[in-house]
């Protein structure tokens, strides 16, 4: 059955690929802004406090070198004149944007430049007081009752009875409305730069899920019948990279498939043969006994071959599952030997051992017997009575190789490889006699051991098959081995 995955379409409009990502996008776009609005905010008010700051002490150190001078009307030092110094001082020294001269004398306003000040200073009485009783030199920050931040150096001077005080101020007003200001320009800048890199987002959002588009109708457009469509690879990217897993899919699909209708074909095939010849004596089944008897017998042999097809097939979709082999540690040599003493039991040839290996693999005894009886079978079935049939076992290289070599008729070049297939016969319609599934064991069993089988043969000349195995099977095969005992 198959399934349809079923979205409402509003659904599909906002909560597609395509506009998550954009989503995605926008609220790291967003985020980023934000934070980077604020840093640059923070930043420019550091930078203003350190100029502030800085513009201060300045100041204040022109005042102290007033201090220290002497009173150009008399050219003597000040004394115990505070108000010449504070009018002197304010008289060479011109403050500069919203930054005050505050002069103090005696806890009373004395003077100040420019002449008028802000009203949130002026107005805030305590902090007049504060500064006009100072004995130190006091640098700090303060918020006005109107919320004005304003900072502050001053310094004191007391000379005999007098007090004074000079306070530089500078009031942050303007200046942090011209932060704000450049701030929500850059905020205005930000939301157009937004919208348009989100209208390429989307666009190129959509360039890239062109390919899961194809990926999707391909699906879609996929049958049983038809497997041959593949996907355009575009590009050397993760969408190419899965682009080209699903064309290699399809391949396997494509060949799974084949596979799947030839097996079906050719076992009805071989099937059918069977049932039709059993039919068909059953009904002309006579009542003489010595007819029955025949075809009982031939009835019998029938149903026997066809049990031995099903066992073949049974055993080869079994080689694909984890617990096909019994792994246990084989001598080659007793193997050899073993199996040299009952293929002769098979037919009257001439049995010749010619080689014996000694080492030990590990392996499923019982599936090479199976595999070298199977071989030996087959070659005689195309050898006569006298023709030789010779096996061997041998270690070349870290490889362990069994062999079954016989000087029957040869196989054409043109079979040598079709003949591993199942259900497949040479041409010259001998080469199997039953459903042409004993080679294809053979190979799955090598396959299983993480070995091949190889064929010599020449036309009129013999054949070997020679089965190549490793001394230990590949790693996934041991841990398959291990897991279908657990």
């Amino acid at each position: 059955m198959k399934q349809k995955i079923s979205s409402p379409k509003w659904y599909k409009i906002f909560f597609s690929i395509r506009v998550r990502i954009l989503i995605w996008f926008v609220l790291l776009m967003v985020l980023s802004a934000v934070t980077s609005i604020f840093v640059i905010r923070h930043l420019l008010l550091v930078r203003q406090e350190k100029r502030i700051e800085k513009s201060l002490i300045q100041e204040i150190k022109e005042f102290q070198k007033v201090v220290s001078g002497r009173n150009p009307t008399t050219g003597k030092p000040f004394g115990n004149d505070v108000i010449s110094i504070f009018d002197k001082y304010m008289s060479r020294n011109f403050p500069d944007d919203n930054e005050f001269f505050i002069a103090l004398l005696n806890g009373e306003f004395y003077k100040s430049d420019p002449k008028i000040i802000p009203e949130s200073i002026y107005s805030d009485s305590q902090l007049l007081e504060y500064w006009a009783q100072l004995t130190l030199p006091t640098q700090d920050k303060q918020i006005t009752p109107s919320g004005t931040l304003v900072y502050y150096l001053a310094e004191p001077v007391i000379r005999g009875k007098n007090h004074g005080v000079m306070v530089v101020v500078h009031s942050t007003a303007l200046e942090h409305q011209e932060v704000n200001e450049a701030i929500f320009l850059i905020i205005q800048v930000m939301l157009v730069v937004l919208a348009i890199v989100s209208l390429l987002a989307w666009v190129v959002a959509g360039r890239l899920i062109v390919p899961l588009r194809l990926l999707t109708e391909t699906a879609r457009s996929i049958s049983e019948s038809d497997l041959r469509r593949r996907i355009p690879v575009k590009g050397s990217d993760e969408i190419a990279e899965l682009t080209v897993t699903f064309n290699e899919m399809l391949e396997r699909l494509e060949t799974a498939f084949s596979s799947q209708r030839d097996f079906i074909n050719d076992a009805s095939h071989e099937l059918r043969t069977p049932i039709t010849i059993i039919r068909g004596h059953l009904e002309l089944l006579s009542d003489d006994p010595e007819e029955r008897q025949e075809t009982i017998e031939l009835v019998t042999d029938e149903l026997d071959r066809m049990n031995r097809f099903v066992d073949d097939l049974l055993l080869l979709a079994k080689a694909e599952q984890p617990d096909f082999l019994n792994l246990e540690t084989v001598d080659i040599g007793a193997l050899t030997v073993e199996l040299y003493a009952k293929t002769q039991a098979l037919a009257v040839r001439d049995w010749r051992l010619e080689a014996v290996a000694s080492c030990r693999i590990v392996a499923d005894c019982q599936r090479l017997t199976q595999a070298i009886m199977n071989l030996a079978v087959n070659a005689t079935q195309h050898t006569k009575e006298g023709d030789v049939i010779a096996l061997g076992s041998a270690l070349i290289k870290n490889r362990v190789r069994l062999w079954v070599r016989d000087t029957g008729e040869g196989i054409k070049p043109k079979d040598r490889k079709r003949i591993f297939q199942r259900f497949a016969r040479g041409s010259n319609g001998r080469r199997s006699d039953g459903a042409g599934l004993g080679l294809a064991i053979v190979q799955a069993i090598a396959v299983a051991h993480g070995g091949t089988i190889k064929l010599f043969s020449r036309p009129k000349g013999g054949s070997t098959f020679t089965l190549v195995l490793p001394l230990e099977p590949p790693q996934e095969v041991l841990v398959n081995e291990q897991n279908s005992y657990c």
